[in-house]
């Protein structure tokens, strides 16, 4: 009988409360964390969460990581391949190639590897600052905007390392894309 009252005051203690109290301090201390780090348009509608990349697909748009999964967060999680793998190597060829298409004079060497790459979750909304920088021509011939408008916004979206230690920094390609829409929007 002691064993049954410790069982459900421990499913009550751990089951419910542990997981009830750190939802409300979540949502006190970090409420748009909580709720998903979700990304609002000017009509107040959830367009996206900053922390799920997406695919854009128009040249008038930055572009992300390649992703394995087409982005979807339930299906989280990457082919583990190894350098040497075929199916890798075929795969980065491709996207390098691809790459190479859009910006004629540059070689392989010149395309950032973040680009050709996907990353382990196959989620990542990041891109280095030189992955954004490599795709300015391209997005200012299809959007008419100038190259420095351009290295504006992409100044603008650097995030630096965490703590000003941890990683590198990097580029949220879902909301630089946002403010590219408002920029060709108000050009229009």
């Amino acid at each position: 009988m002691k064993v049954i009252r410790l069982a459900v005051v421990m499913i009550v203690i751990l089951g419910l409360g542990y997981p009830l109290a750190m939802t409300g301090i979540s949502q006190l201390v970090f409420p748009h964390q909580a709720n998903g780090s979700m990304v609002y348009n000017d009509q107040k509608q959830a367009v996206g969460s900053e922390l799920i990349g997406q695919s854009f697909e128009s040249p008038q748009y930055f572009h992300g990581r390649i992703s394995s999964i087409k982005y979807d967060g339930a299906a989280s999680g990457t082919p583990n391949y190894a350098p040497s793998n075929e199916e890798m190597i075929k795969r980065t060829k491709e996207e390098a190639d691809k790459w190479l298409a859009q910006n004629p004079g540059k070689s392989v060497g010149d395309v950032p590897l973040d680009l050709i790459t996907n990353s382990g979750s196959g989620l990542d909304p990041h891109i280095s600052p030189e992955s954004a920088r490599f795709q300015i021509p391209t997005v200012a011939k299809t959007t008419g905007l100038s190259n420095q408008q351009l290295e504006d916004l992409v100044k603008k979206h650097v995030e630096g390392r965490v703590l000003g230690v941890f990683g590198e920094s990097r580029v949220n390609v879902f909301k630089l894309n946002l403010d590219l829409h408002k920029l060709i929007q108000t050009k229009a």
